[in-house]
C-alpha cells in the first residue's frame, strides 16, 4: 500500500520534495536525494537474504567441541566406566576370588595394577588384565613405618588416564579386596554429569579413622569415582602433588589433596563402604542406608555374612540377589502386624528380623552392635562410629528370630525372595511366630521406580492376614501421606 502514496521529505540541502517512487542518489556536488521507506523496506530484506546466503554457504565450519563438554546422548553403561585395582604380586592370587565376584570380561572393563612381574602370573581370562606399574623411586615419601607402595598406587590414577580407553566416562578406583557392585553404581552414576568435575566416594564408618586421616576424603578401600573430564585434569598435575605430599600416609590421602588443590571436593555416596570393623557385619547389612549398595572392603576381616557358608561362598549368595535387583538389595524395608504385635524389619536379599512388640522405625534405623572395632586391641565400648548404633543382646535368647535369604527368582518385572529361619539352640520362641519358619517376599524390581532412584523415599509393606509355617510379605510404593508405623 506504501508504493502508490506519495509522502514529503526535506533534504538536507533543502531541495523540493521528491515523489516517494524517486530512488536516493548522491551526486558529485554533495546533494542527496531522500529514499522513501517502502524502497528502503525492500532493500533491507534483500540485504538481508544475501547475508544468510553468505553465512550458510561461506563462512567456516565452528571448532568441534571437545570431549568434556559434548552432551550425554545415551545413558551410562558398564561399558562407560573403567576400574582401575591396586593390587601387588604377593595379594594377586590371594584376592583373585573377591575380583571374580564381580568382574566380568564380557561387559565389565578393568585393570589390575601390580608392583612388580612374577612368572606365577599368567592370562586368566576371568580376571582382570594386569599392568605392571611405572617405577615411582624419584617421589619422596617420609611417612614413619609407613609403605612407599602408597605412591604407586596414587599414581594409579594417571596411569589409568593415560591408557587412553576410548569412551570411557568414569574412572573407578579400588583395592584387591574392594568388591563392586557394578550395576547399582552404574545407576547411580548415571545421575551424575561426566562432564564436569566430580570426585565421588565415602570416608570410613569408624570416627577415629577418619578422625586420623580425613572426614573429607574418599577412602581407597570403599572405592571412589573420578569423572573422566576431572582425571584428565588431575593426571596432568598429579606428579607435582606426589612430590609436595611425601609425608602423607596413604595413596587415597595423595589423590585427595591434589583434588583439593583443585578445588574439587568429596561428593559423598554411602553406598561405598570402606568396613573399618571386624567381625559379624550383621548389624550393617541389615540397617542399610537409603542408598544403593556400591561396595564392600575389608571382607577378609569379617565372618562369613550368611551362617553354614564360606567368605566366598556367603559373597556369592549375596550377588544372587544382587543380580536379580542391583539397587533394592540390603535396602530395608519395616513391616508392621497390629494384629500380632509383631515388627518385621526386612533387608532385602540378605535376611529378616522379627521383633515381638512395637519397635519405632527411627529405633530400627540405627545399627546394631554386632562387630569389633578395626583396630586390633581397641575396647570395643569406647570405640566410636559415624552412625548411631543401639545394643545387640550378648545372650543369644534375647535376640531377635533371624531368617537368611535361601533364594531369590525373577518373575518379569516382579521378585520372589524365599527367607529361612536360623534356629540357633534351644530358645524359646514368642507364641505369634512359634511354628515361622519360611518368609517369602514379592517386590517389583526397584529400577521401574524412577522417582525411587532419583529421590529415595523407604518403601512399605503389607503382611499376609494370617500365617502358621510359613509367612507371605508384600513389599511396594508407600501412598502418599502414608506413615511407616504400627497402626492400631
Amino acid at each position: 500500500m506504501y508504493l502508490n502514496r506519495k509522502r514529503k521529505h526535506k533534504s538536507l540541502t533543502n531541495m523540493p520534495p521528491v515523489t516517494a517512487t524517486t530512488p536516493t542518489t548522491t551526486t558529485t556536488t554533495g546533494k542527496t536525494l531522500s529514499l522513501a521507506p517502502s524502497r528502503l523496506k525492500d532493500l533491507l530484506l534483500v540485504l538481508s537474504f544475501l547475508i544468510i546466503l553468505h553465512l550458510i554457504f561461506h563462512s567456516p565450519s565452528p571448532p568441534s567441541l571437545s570431549r568434556a563438554f559434548i552432551p550425554i546422548s545415551t545413558p551410562t553403561t558398564r561399558h562407560h566406566l573403567l576400574f582401575s585395582i591396586a593390587s601387588s604380586s604377593s595379594s594377586f592370587t590371594r584376592r583373585e576370588p573377591y575380583l571374580r565376584l564381580w568382574y566380568n570380561p564380557n561387559s565389565t572393563r578393568a585393570f589390575a595394577f601390580l608392583d612388580v612381574n612374577t612368572s606365577s602370573l599368567s592370562v586368566d581370562p576371568t580376571l582382570p588384565p594386569v599392568i605392571i606399574s611405572k617405577d615411582t623411586s624419584r617421589f619422596p615419601y617420609t611417612f614413619k613405618g609407613g609403605l612407599r607402595s602408597a605412591i604407586r598406587v596414587a599414581r594409579v590414577v594417571k596411569e589409568a588416564v593415560d591408557k587412553n580407553v576410548p569412551d570411557i566416562r568414569w574412572f573407578v578406583f579400588g583395592d584387591d579386596d574392594t568388591v563392586f557392585f557394578v550395576d547399582s553404581l552404574v545407576k547411580t552414576l548415571s545421575f551424575y554429569d561426566h562432564n564436569k568435575w566430580y570426585y565421588i566416594g565415602s570416608n570410613s564408618e569408624s570416627y577415629e579413622q577418619n578422625m586420623k586421616y580425613s572426614f573429607d576424603m574418599g577412602f581407597g578401600g570403599g572405592g571412589f569415582v573420578i569423572s573422566y573430564s576431572l582425571a584428565k585434569v588431575l593426571a596432568r598435575v598429579l606428579d607435582s602433588c606426589l612430590v609436595r605430599y611425601g609425608h602423607l600416609y596413604g595413596s587415597d590421602a595423595r589423590v585427595f589433596s591434589c583434588l583439593a588443590e583443585l578445588g574439587v571436593g568429596l561428593t559423598h555416596e554411602p553406598g561405598f563402604h570402606q568396613v573399618d570393623m571386624r567381625g559379624n557385619l550383621f548389624g550393617m547389612l541389615s540397617a542399610h542406608p537409603l542408598s544403593p549398595l556400591l561396595s564392600l572392603h575389608h571382607l577378609d576381616a569379617a565372618d562369613p555374612l550368611f551362617p553354614n557358608m564360606s567368605k566366598i561362598q556367603a559373597l556369592g549368595h549375596l550377588f544372587e540377589a544382587a543380580n536379580v535387583d542391583p539397587t533394592r538389595i540390603l535396602q530395608q524395608t519395616v513391616c508392621y502386624d497390629h494384629t500380632n504385635l509383631l515388627t518385621i524389619s526386612v533387608a532385602w536379599g540378605y535376611s529378616i528380623q522379627i521383633f515381638e512388640g512395637n519397635e519405632l522405625l527411627p529405633d530400627l534405623l540405627s545399627l546394631q552392635r554386632t562387630f569389633r572395632p578395626w583396630r586390633r586391641g581397641a575396647n570395643v565400648d569406647s570405640s566410636h562410629y559415624m552412625f548411631n548404633m543401639r545394643e545387640y543382646p550378648r545372650d543369644q535368647c534375647k535376640r531377635q528370630p533371624v531368617f537368611y535369604m535361601e533364594s531369590v527368582t525373577s518373575v518379569g518385572d516382579g521378585v520372589w525372595s524365599n527367607y529361612i529361619r536360623h534356629n540357633i539352640g534351644k530358645c524359646p520362641r514368642f507364641k505369634a511366630i512359634k511354628n515361622l519358619e519360611h518368609i517369602k517376599i514379592f517386590s517389583r524390581k526397584l529400577e521401574s521406580y524412577s522417582q525411587q532412584m532419583k529421590v529415595p523415599r523407604r518403601q512399605c509393606c503389607d503382611i499376609s492376614p494370617s500365617f502358621n509355617e510359613s509367612m507371605e510379605i508384600n513389599i511396594r510404593h508407600c501412598g502418599t501421606d502414608e506413615l511407616i508405623s504400627m497402626h492400631f
